[in-house]
């Protein structure tokens, strides 16, 4: 053995060793199909619960119909005690909630940590919560038109529904649910569409809302076309949380359609691993052969996924459903969810835990949305330690200082 090859041999002991902990600790780590025998478990227990047939669970339409919004049948469902059953229906008096039978199925009926419980069922620091605003982005002075939300300069949303799966607890939109489900009207669609077509700079258009796969196959056919048919608008992008929360909704006939609006990218909210399952897989499967991009934006959750081991599982398992980890969004203070709020250097903690240590294609850029509607705003763990005339010092990911040539000719000592 050459001294070269000594050395490399030298080098993978010392790199196997910088990831030894992350793969002790994350066999503790569940995830959607380490736990999916218990998950088909419980959805043979809902099912019993509303006499409902295998056919009947696959229709995203049943799911929907039969969303569970009352304690009277919740209880049935979980294990909740009299306290909590109070509590619930006590803070459903001031934020609206509904879960999807799947997404429900994949909690443990017995943890109220359960991180699918705690992103699904109100808790009453909701109801006690008085921190926070109800609108932190101000979105009501940056809707230059009807249904739009422009923060940048090429780009704008168009909420197009209010209607989710699932209503999560940490939801930065929730002053928007009400009471009932309801589709943008088609005539503040329109109005977003004429806005777009006289401001030709804007280049990329989300429909978001709520969910942009709450609307049925038609409309979604129907508004893709007409931003076809707008000669600037370059790419379009839907946000959904379908693939986690109602997979179900990814049918064959929605997937023909999306396939002939490309490019087309779909970006969605995993949060935990164990939202990671072997239905959610087939739902962006699909989505990948009809040629749509995936993305995912996590959002930071105190108690659910503020552990760098618990990230670099989730974005992991992401990959190997064809989805790429995006944003880790740092949770706005939104009324209600003060309960979830981390602290900043949790999150950074969490980005020096993965840089290096995992692919990059699986690192996601940590943000924080700035106040009053100002936009993402990346946060870096700092790798540039100084920059001189001629030199400059780096961190590398396992700490190491060193110096870098910044000018040709430069000579390191």
């Amino acid at each position: 053995m050459n001294t070269k090859q000594r050395a490399s041999l030298q080098r993978a002991d010392e790199l196997k060793k910088t990831i030894a902990d992350y793969r002790r600790s994350k066999k503790e780590v569940a995830t959607g199909f380490s736990r999916w025998a218990a998950s088909l478990q419980n959805q043979e227990r809902i099912k019993k619960y509303f006499r409902a047939t295998d056919e009947s669970w696959a229709d995203w339409r049943w799911q929907l119909r039969n969303r569970i919004h009352s304690t009277q049948v919740l209880k049935e469902l979980l294990k909740l005690t009299a306290g909590e059953v109070k509590e619930i229906d006590r803070t459903a008096t001031r934020y609206r909630w509904a879960v999807s039978p799947y997404y429900l199925s994949l909690a443990d009926p017995s943890d109220p940590a359960d991180p699918i419980r705690r992103q699904a069922v109100p808790s009453i620091f909701e109801y006690m919560d008085a921190h926070g605003e109800t609108d932190p982005m101000d979105e009501a002075h940056t809707s230059p038109a009807a249904a739009v939300t422009r923060r940048y300069p090429d780009r704008l949303i168009i909420n197009v529904t209010n209607r989710c799966a699932t209503y999560c607890r940490h939801c930065q939109r929730r002053r928007n649910i009400g009471d009932k489900d309801l589709a943008t009207p088609k005539r503040q669609i329109g109005e977003a569409l004429n806005y777009i077509r006289k401001n030709k700079e804007i280049r990329d258009v989300l429909l978001t809302g709520g969910d942009g796969f709450m609307l049925s196959n038609q409309n979604i056919a129907w508004l893709l076309e007409q931003l076809d048919k707008i000669p600037h608008v370059e790419i379009k992008r839907i946000g959904t949380r379908t693939p986690v929360t109602l997979p179900q909704r990814i049918d064959d006939e929605l997937c023909i359609i999306l396939s002939k609006h490309l490019p087309l990218y779909v970006n969605t909210q995993f949060n935990h691993p164990l939202e990671v399952t072997p239905a959610a897989r087939e739902a962006c499967f699909k989505l990948a052969r009809a040629g749509v991009a995936l993305g995912n934006q996590s959002v930071l959750l105190k108690g659910i996924n503020n552990d760098a081991y618990i990230m670099r599982k989730l974005n992991q398992e992401l990959l190997k459903i064809m989805v790429r980890p995006y944003y880790l969004f740092h949770a706005k203070l939104v009324r209600g969810t003060s309960h979830f709020l981390t602290r900043v250097e949790e999150g950074l903690e969490i980005m020096e835990k993965l840089r290096g240590f995992t692919s990059g294609m699986a690192i996601p850029t940590y943000i924080l949305n700035a106040p009053r509607g100002y936009g993402k705003t990346p946060l870096l763990p700092t790798y540039l330690v100084g920059l001189g005339k001629d030199y400059l010092t780096i961190r590398t990911w396992e700490n190491r200082l060193l110096r870098v040539a910044n000018k040709e000719g430069a000579e390191i000592d």
